[in-house]
């Protein structure tokens, strides 16, 4: 091999090996120590892991794209003084277009509006909602766009769904700007997904993670009244925004989940779009569950986006099912929900997938809301999934034919980078 032959291959090792590398994992099991109400709990997240825990927030969750998108709609239009967006998907179509528009006419009305669009997950983005607002001077920029001088980090995608509005209304969930998320999860042409609206001083917390992003890729601060008003609390519950990525706190969401799980003394509803967690977290899960907690974990079906996620999370089911956790498979189509409760009190909701990528990789943001009149409200929508799942028994899990057995195996090779 000649000597630019093997700078090149060198070349590309190292791109490779840049980009499948993250920071250390997690690795120290976690026992049962305190529950998820006591305030030694409690101080771990606002103080170990995450942004203080603030009191007097209200909390909204809206179902599905026919709930979603014109509460999220009508908040854009409402707006007075700024607007920041930031999300993974933004795809061509109906929804698009209609996004496009309303964050266009509030730039045209003098309203400053900053949007952050992920560079790979905005790919099917037609250049004509680009154009609409950017003509408008709606601030469009792309996470990690690719440059050769970018390449090495290519992986780190941003996975954040955050709209902020005045910086007093802020919206996160799983949703993201694609008509597949129009509908009521009604048929497969229509995703089951969740996403949640907040007032009070935590949405502060949603503007700030909003800046992590937009600083790290333009240098630009956005500050003053007009992003950062003064948040008095209104009636409501404790919640915090918890974000992470591998520039800074990679393993803060995993270890996050991790205490929660094993903070667990009585339930845990999981729902999860993509399901493939690494043997410490299944080691606690299965802890929580012989330690006589009730698990129960919803994830996609037959209709899902991305195969091998399915097989690679199936390959490492059997352990789970013979510790007494609960899987189910949503039928009617793709489930694209990230729900953790504990015990009924702590919920947590946002972009995070239970899987390494989300936890190693992704920037994320997370709400987790501290109140049991919240977990009742969205354990029912939990219960109401469950509704429309269908059980994974241990028996068909053994049962399964060699060649499923055998793409599963080959899938979970690639778990650490699902």
């Amino acid at each position: 091999m000649g000597f630019a032959a093997g700078l090149i291959v060198a070349t590309i090792v190292t791109l490779v090996f840049l980009n499948l590398r993250a920071g250390a994992r997690v690795e120290q099991r976690i026992t049962h120590r305190v529950s998820v109400t006591d305030p030694a709990f409690l101080r771990e997240m606002g103080l170990l892991l995450g942004p203080p825990i603030t009191a007097g927030n209200r909390i909204e969750h809206f179902e599905n794209g026919d709930q979603i998108f014109p509460a999220m709609l009508a908040a854009i239009r409402g707006a007075k003084t700024s607007i920041t967006f930031e999300t993974y998907i933004y795809w061509s179509g109906r929804i698009g277009a209609e996004f496009a528009e309303a964050l266009a006419e509030r730039a045209r009305s003098g309203v400053p509006v900053h949007v952050m669009l992920d560079w790979v997950g905005s790919q099917r983005m037609d250049t004509s909602s680009l154009q609409v607002m950017e003509e408008a001077g709606v601030e469009i920029e792309r996470f990690h766009p690719l440059h050769w001088y970018t390449v090495a980090r290519m992986n780190n995608r941003t996975h954040r769904k955050l709209l902020v509005i005045d910086g007093r209304i802020g919206f996160t969930g799983g949703v993201g700007i694609a008509d597949v998320w129009l509908g009521n999860a009604a048929n497969p042409d229509q995703w089951r997904d969740s996403h949640y609206r907040a007032e009070g001083p935590v949405v502060s917390q949603m503007q700030a993670a909003f800046l992590d992003n937009w600083i790290e890729a333009t240098g630009r601060i956005l500050a003053g009244d007009a992003y950062f008003p003064a948040l008095e609390p209104v009636p409501g519950v404790n919640a915090q925004l918890f974000m992470s990525g591998p520039t800074g706190g990679a393993d803060s969401m995993q270890l996050m989940y991790l205490l929660s799980i094993a903070a667990a003394e009585r339930t845990i509803d999981l729902s999860a779009a993509y399901f493939v967690p690494d043997p410490l977290t299944r080691r606690i899960l299965m802890d929580a569950a012989q330690r006589g907690v009730r698990i129960r974990i919803i994830v996609p079906g037959e209709h899902i986006d991305t195969e091998v996620v399915r097989r690679a999370s199936r390959d490492n089911w059997g352990p789970l099912l013979e510790a007494g956790i609960e899987i189910f498979e949503f039928t009617p189509t793709m489930f694209h929900c990230k729900l953790l409760v504990v015990d009924g009190y702590l919920t947590s909701v946002g972009s995070t997938n239970f899987d390494n990528r989300s936890f190693r990789f992704n920037d994320e943001a997370n709400l987790n809301v501290y109140h049991a009149d919240f977990g009742r409200a969205v354990t029912a929508v939990f219960e109401s999934d469950l509704a429309r799942s269908r059980r994974v028994s241990l028996e068909e899990w053994h049962s399964r034919p060699w060649h499923e057995r055998a793409i599963e195996k080959a899938a979970s090779l690639l778990e650490a980078q699902l």
